[in-house]
């Protein structure tokens, strides 16, 4: 029995004949395709006779593609839809909000089938996969099917050079660290081919950074039965990777707000990038004082460069989703005013520990900084980086999207 066998057998035998059962599942089809393209014109149309050969027959389908190309990709894929027998739709985006990760969940958006599969438009992902993933799920009763190069039967042979190996294999030893239990049970957490139940994600809780929608997924909205499926990383058919150096810092910003979307695990970042801004200060205290600037303006003006430095790391890593709403000179002043603050606030908070309360000098200014420290996260996170409002996230309102069935 082969693997559609299996996934028909789960439709009530009274339905009759396998193909009168696929052809009775209404238009547009059991599964959307969804496909993020950006400048693949090359590889269009041999992708869309690979889906032709190997999936309607066998599982009724849609493909649409979300498109962010330079290029003349679009109406390549409207001329080699011509011949194909199944919808296609392109939804071309004036502006990549979000970059692939972005297209895939204005994808996910689009989709009208129970099964949505998600895969790249380079030919590197075989379509011929697609129905033993839904099988998959359907057998499992799972909400998310994933493609693995890393279990038995699957390569990752088509990723040349070893660079890339190297930095796929770091990539997924980092994820799979830094989210042990979200990524339980998923070999391949950076595959970007992958099935899921369209009632099992909610689209607008997604923040898509780069090109790893499928860490998104399984951190922010996993479903809760997951299994894989291994598969054969296919050779590029035509033109070059879209990897760059640019798309790896993208990702590891991706990880850090993936890390830090607990107000427990912000606190956190938030001490260690503050712990970081010693450097700053105390080479500009350096710099200053060696020039014959006085100790006490120097230390002012020296704590202004780890304030710039705290400010910057804590923009593009802890509240880079939360920058929307406010202009960035409006929330660098915020930013300034709450930490020097937190100096003007401590000497008094030291002399209340020691007067008051009978501390001595060591204990009461170890709690004036935890104190001040506590408040200087809460006063940033509430007054400067206000939690954006229901229907105003990113992107939503800037760009445009521009739907048309091929």
């Amino acid at each position: 029995m082969n693997s559609f066998e299996s996934f028909e057998s789960t439709v009530p035998d009274e339905l009759g004949d396998p193909a009168i059962r696929a052809a009775e599942v209404p238009e547009p089809g059991a599964v959307t395709i969804v496909v993020p393209t950006f400048n693949e014109s090359a590889n269009i149309r041999e992708l869309l006779h690979q889906i032709t050969e190997s999936v309607p027959s066998r599982l009724p389908c849609e493909v649409v593609f979300v498109d962010d190309s330079t290029d003349d990709t679009p109406e390549v894929i409207s001329q080699a839809a011509q011949d194909c027998p199944f919808p296609v739709t392109v939804l071309h985006r004036d502006e990549p909000v979000g970059g692939l990760g972005g297209a895939v969940v204005e994808g996910l958006k689009a989709a009208s089938s129970d099964w949505i599969v998600v895969m790249d438009g380079d030919c590197q992902h075989p379509p011929s996969l697609v129905p033993e993933l839904v099988a998959s799920g359907e057998r499992a009763h799972a909400g998310l099917v994933v493609a693995s190069r890393y279990i038995k039967g699957g390569s990752r042979e088509g990723l040349a050079g070893g660079y890339r190996i190297a930095v796929s294999r770091g990539a997924t030893w980092l994820t799979k660290t830094l989210f042990p239990r979200k990524l339980r049970g998923i070999s391949d957490p950076m595959s970007g081919f992958f099935a899921i139940r369209r009632s099992a994600v909610t689209a607008d809780v997604l923040q898509p950074l780069g090109y790893k929608i499928l860490l998104e997924l399984a951190v922010r909205s996993r479903p809760r039965q997951v299994t894989e499926v291994p598969f054969v990383f296919q050779d590029r058919f035509a033109g070059e990777s879209k990897s760059t150096a640019q798309e790896g810092f993208r990702f590891l910003r991706h990880l850090v707000g993936l890390r830090t979307a607990s107000p427990v695990a912000r606190m956190v970042v938030f001490g260690l990038i503050g712990a970081t801004g010693f450097v700053p200060n105390l080479l500009g205290l350096y710099a200053l004082t060696a020039a014959g600037l006085h100790y006490v303006p120097a230390e002012i003006l020296a704590n202004q460069l780890g304030v710039a430095w705290n400010f910057l790391l804590i923009e593009h890593l802890l509240f880079r989703e939360r920058r929307g709403h406010r202009h960035w000179w409006d929330r660098a002043g915020r930013f300034a005013l709450l930490a020097n603050a937190d100096l003007v606030l401590r000497i008094p908070l030291i002399a209340l520990f020691v007067d008051r309360f009978g501390m001595g000098a060591l204990s009461a200014t170890a709690l004036a900084l935890v104190t001040t420290f506590v408040l200087r996260f809460a006063g940033t996170e509430a007054l400067v980086y206000l939690p954006r409002r229901s229907g105003k996230h990113a992107g939503e309102s800037r760009g445009r999207t521009t739907r048309r069935t091929a």
